[in-house]
């Protein structure tokens, strides 16, 4: 087997094995603990930019297929698996994790111990690295310096990379409720399809559009997509959403979506210590005191004190609708004088978990009262 380099920004070295392309690639090191949806992870486009460690320790068992892709493309920046499976053994595999990743170019390791590297993230935080194999391999040294030139993660936009060039529509499923425009921050197909197939005609926009034109069709509700990157670095879409605001229009966000509805709010975000990434994540929904299992990919948060709070842009009171278990993060955001609502995690996760299946219905319900 061809040897790897997993070059870490704080120093650390890990030898293992190629796993996909041979070549060189940069970006911020997280980790995902799901056990499952390897092909959903590595699809979405919310991983732009970032090189992603699989806790779990054997992966690829159930091959790739075009069905379960969250997207036209590998996104991850570089992949990491501690055993990759030698073969792909599932009727719905249409070919392997390892072709795939190949296929596209996407340089990864295998065979290192991923459980160190994710104590050292736990520990230090997420941080740049590089994945070195073939004839990117040089010296500890040159590689350690190639990856501290590297770009981090905090202050950067990458909505504009990730986001459909041009605009398109997908009709409603069955007996229409109404139309959404929604903002493509690298949206998920699951998305997509418990949008339209709760009566919704979909029109999406690039990342760049307009208040002007995202309106011009006059929209029941708009929605705004996950998506990677820095809050703080995406002013244009702060600016957009606080004009759908004032127009009254029934807001739905999620993940990048709800750190962008915090700063049209008037709130700060800011980056974790190593983020939120994997299934079965414990939520709390403050109106009920439910828990609700959820999934995650997120490396920034909104912050607001307390359960409630003045928004400072003048857009009335805003509850904190759902806090993470384990942190206290917050995880959702409710306006009380106007009709928004957003969550930091992924209620549309595929394969699952499905508790947060209920807040389409909900922009369903608010797009219902509104029209």
């Amino acid at each position: 087997m061809h040897e790897a380099y997993l070059v870490m920004e704080n120093g650390q070295i890990f030898v293992g094995e190629s796993l996909g392309a041979k070549g060189k690639t940069l970006g911020e090191l997280v980790f995902s603990t799901g056990m499952t949806g390897y092909q959903e992870t590595i699809t979405d486009p919310s991983y732009a930019g970032q090189i992603v460690l699989q806790t779990s320790p054997h992966i690829g068992i159930v091959g790739m297929n075009q069905r379960d892709a969250e997207s036209d493309k590998i996104w991850v920046a570089g992949y990491i698996v501690k055993e990759p499976s030698r073969i792909s053994s599932n009727f719905r595999a249409e070919t392997t994790l390892e072709f795939e990743l190949e296929k596209s170019g996407v340089v990864g390791i295998s065979n290192i111990d991923t459980r160190a590297v994710t104590l050292l993230i736990r520990n230090a935080g997420a941080m740049r690295a590089g994945i070195f194999s073939g004839p990117a391999v040089s010296s500890e040294t040159q590689m350690l310096a190639e990856v501290r030139e590297a770009l981090e993660m905090k202050g950067r936009q990458l909505s504009d990379v990730v986001t459909t060039p041009n605009r398109y529509s997908i009709p409603a499923v069955g007996t229409k409720i109404g139309a959404v425009a929604i903002l493509d921050l690298g949206i998920k197909r699951s998305t997509l399809e418990h949008l339209s197939q709760r009566g919704l005609e979909i029109t999406v926009h690039p990342a760049n559009v307009s208040a002007e034109e995202l309106l011009s069709d006059s929209p029941d509700g708009v929605f705004f997509s996950n998506g990677p990157g820095d809050p703080q670095a995406s002013d244009q879409q702060v600016k957009l959403l606080q004009e759908v605001l004032r127009a009254g229009k029934p807001f739905f966000g999620i993940c990048f979506g709800n750190q962008l509805l915090g700063r049209a709010l008037g709130f700060e975000t800011y980056k974790l210590p190593f983020g939120h990434r994997g299934i079965n994540q414990p939520v709390l929904r403050s109106i009920n005191q439910r828990v609700e299992v959820t999934a995650h990919n997120h490396g920034f948060a909104v912050r607001l004190e307390g359960d409630e709070a003045l928004s400072p842009t003048g857009f009335g009171r805003v509850a904190v609708s759902h806090r993470a278990l384990n942190d206290q993060v917050v995880e959702g955001l409710q306006c009380l004088d106007i009709p928004a609502f957003s969550v930091q995690y992924h209620p549309e996760a595929a394969a699952g978990p499905h508790d947060s299946h209920y807040l389409f219905d909900k922009f369903i319900n608010m797009i219902k009262e509104h029209s």
